[in-house]
């Protein structure tokens, strides 16, 4: 995209009414995406699109089942096809996220070092080669449109915000509280399973959680974001108006198949 079609249409963005965007980081790229579809910008130029799953009726109003649901959504163009993530990244994650039935079969000090190190390996895993300053860049870029202001961050006028509440670093700074208060509330003996179950309770009723504080505008309930805040200076970077331009491509091909 060209620096003047880029500012034309994000000029015209700036006066739309848009919807609401939410993002991820790569260390290669910026992932965007609103409720309908996702864009993934390279650092080398190159710009992958896609559609979100719709969204399921069933679990509209069940609780913990639509937090699952909709953290599935914002995850899958990672899983899905279309060069986001590669086939050995895929089963990488996979492999991370099934290790912990193991578990089961460790001692408490033995499950402890375990758990110590396959979180140590899964965030150098998220947080490689450029991924902090294209995580600011993802939050300026998401910003930028909340603001009416993505011609002028395009343009290099504008600076928003490289933090953002509603970064996942605030929804995990709330699953780790949740997943040890689950495990201690755990009323069953220790099983092959457990750990996975209790993995899957504790992110559903985190996402109910950080839906319940998003949509409030109670002081005492928005302070849950404070550590995540405080977190996102370690997670993100201050990025370079060209790693700013990356997210920005993103945003534009979602907004402009949701401008059409």
């Amino acid at each position: 995209m060209s620096g003047g079609t880029a500012t034309a249409f994000l000029q015209r963005a700036d006066e739309a009414s848009l919807p609401t965007l939410g993002g991820m980081a790569r260390p290669d790229g910026v992932v965007i995406a609103s409720e309908r579809f996702w864009a993934f910008a390279r650092t080398d130029g190159k710009v992958v699109e896609g559609e979100m799953p719709r969204a399921s009726t069933a679990f509209g109003s069940i609780p913990v089942l639509r937090g699952l649901a909709r953290l599935g959504a914002s995850v899958s163009p990672l899983f899905r096809g279309g060069g986001v993530a590669g086939r050995r990244e895929k089963l990488f994650l996979t492999a991370a996220l099934l290790a912990p039935c193991g578990f089961v079969f460790f001692s408490e000090t033995a499950t402890l070092i375990a758990g110590l190190l396959l979180s140590v390996l899964l965030v150098a895993w998220l947080l490689r080669g450029r991924t902090l300053f294209l995580h600011g860049a993802e939050h300026r870029a998401i910003a930028a449109a909340e603001r009416g202001q993505l011609a002028e961050t395009w343009l290099g006028e504008a600076r928003p915000t490289r933090f953002s509440p509603r970064c996942g670093t605030n929804f995990v700074a709330l699953v780790l509280p949740v997943g040890l208060v689950a495990e201690r509330l755990w009323p069953f003996g220790p099983a092959i399973w457990t750990p996975v179950v209790v993995a899957i309770l504790t992110l559903g009723v985190s996402m109910e959680l950080w839906r319940a504080v998003q949509g409030t505008s109670w002081s005492p309930l928005k302070g849950l974001l404070l550590p995540g805040l405080a977190l996102q200076r370690l997670t993100t970077r201050e990025p370079s108006l060209a790693e700013t331009r990356v997210a920005l491509s993103a945003v534009s091909s979602v907004l402009r198949r949701e401008l059409t």
